[in-house]
């Protein structure tokens, strides 16, 4: 019995600390905060045909619902979802929040989800015989069924672009349910398969490199953002400097980055200040009149110059800054770009905090594109590696390939 009343009250306890955590005139304020901010600041807003007041609507009825922080979080989540970026985030997470990448990426084709990329590059162990498969069910639901049920309210989720980012946010998966598939091959044989099994390879150094065929290879471990890969990349490349050519592999740079080391990346390969992104804006001070601002970034020749041809690899998982150094070495044409479409992820992000969350959120402000005018995100590479097969690195062999040309 005594066990019994100390569960009881210790229930009752918890409950009352997770209601106490939330405040729904804070959590009402802070919801006009993140609407107001996307409509002054989010630059794709009218790009996504999203209508703002139908947020409003949807998500202020839901905070009567609310119980705990983890509700709160999952507001905020859920709203910044409707606009189906993956580089809107909140700097906070919960058990059931959806991850930010999946690792296979699949596009819809003839109506039929299937899978066009496997990141093999990055996987401990590589499933075999599942690229073009068709994914009929996740978790036992067919597919239509759980993009229907994805918990957002005021997109169309019969337009082509909400439908494939839907696909792979389910894939991506929550962190606290499972991501079993069922697959058919081409030969209508089934096939299961649990994206929990598929083990991400683990670095302890930022980059990599070595030689093939006199051919240098320098591979970025998903370090775009740290300061110290600099110093790093500048000790890799001074060691392939008598190389025939040289290979940067960005295929691991899903978490983006930063502009300082992108800058100073190219900065080794160009004898010139180059120009390599364009950003593009709206300007308004104080509810007044929004003027057009638009800006060349350049690119400064650092250190000693690698003058030989190189070759950039790109995939799915080459994200945001990642896709920044991509565009710059296509746009100083000092680059061949290799491998399939990226990440996709657009614009140049600011952090904005909550006025009474502990956490806060990211909102693209400016819009990036190549100088040819191209925007970033719908940049795809001159030499194109369709992936048929993850028993071979289809893309490092084209590479190889055009150089020895």
């Amino acid at each position: 019995m005594y066990k019994t009343i100390l569960a009881v009250l210790l229930t009752i306890l918890l409950s009352n600390i997770s209601l106490a955590q939330v405040n729904e005139k804070e959590i009402e304020a802070d919801l006009q905060q993140m609407i107001n901010d996307i409509s002054d600041y989010y630059v794709y807003l009218e790009d996504k045909n999203i209508e703002l007041s139908c947020i409003e609507k949807n998500y202020k009825e839901k905070i009567k619902n609310i119980k705990t922080k983890t509700d709160v979080i999952l507001l905020f989540e859920n709203l910044l979802n409707e606009f189906y970026d993956s580089h809107l985030i909140l700097n906070t997470n919960t058990k059931s929040s959806y991850r930010l990448y999946s690792p296979i990426y699949a596009t819809f084709q003839n109506e039929k989800a299937i899978i066009t990329n496997v990141w093999q590059t990055e996987l401990e162990n590589i499933p075999k015989d599942i690229i073009e498969t068709q994914i009929q069910k996740i978790n036992g639901i067919e597919i239509e069924k759980v993009i229907a049920s994805f918990p957002t309210h005021c997109q169309d989720k019969k337009n082509p672009k909400v439908r494939e980012w839907i696909l792979n946010k389910i894939l991506a998966g929550k962190y606290n349910e499972p991501r079993i598939l069922t697959l058919q091959a081409k030969n209508n044989s089934i096939i299961h398969l649990d994206l929990d099994t598929l083990q991400t390879k683990k670095y302890t150094t930022l980059a990599d490199s070595y030689k093939k065929n006199n051919i240098g290879v320098i591979k970025i471990n998903n370090s775009l953002g740290n300061n110290n890969l600099i110093e790093v990349f500048d000790s890799l490349i001074n060691q392939l400097m008598d190389t025939d050519g040289l290979i940067i592999d960005l295929r691991n740079t899903v978490d983006g980055g930063n502009s300082y080391v992108a800058r100073a990346i190219m900065g080794r390969f160009i004898n010139s200040s180059q120009p390599y992104q364009v950003h593009e804006l709206e300007e308004q001070y104080d509810g007044k009149t929004k003027v057009d601002r638009k800006w060349v970034e350049y690119v400064n020749p650092r250190e000693n110059q690698y003058k030989k041809q190189v070759v950039v690899l790109v995939g799915r998982w080459t994200g945001s800054m990642g896709e920044g150094i991509t565009i710059g070495f296509d746009a100083m044409q000092r680059g061949s770009i290799v491998g399939t479409e990226m990440e996709r992820l657009a614009g140049e992000m600011s952090y904005f905090p909550f006025q009474d969350q502990n956490f806060g959120y990211r909102l693209s402000v400016a819009k990036l594109s190549h100088t040819n005018g191209t925007p970033r995100e719908n940049y795809v590479p001159t030499k194109y590696v369709r992936q048929t097969t993850t028993q071979i690195d289809e893309t490092l062999q084209e590479a190889i390939k055009l150089l020895k040309k």
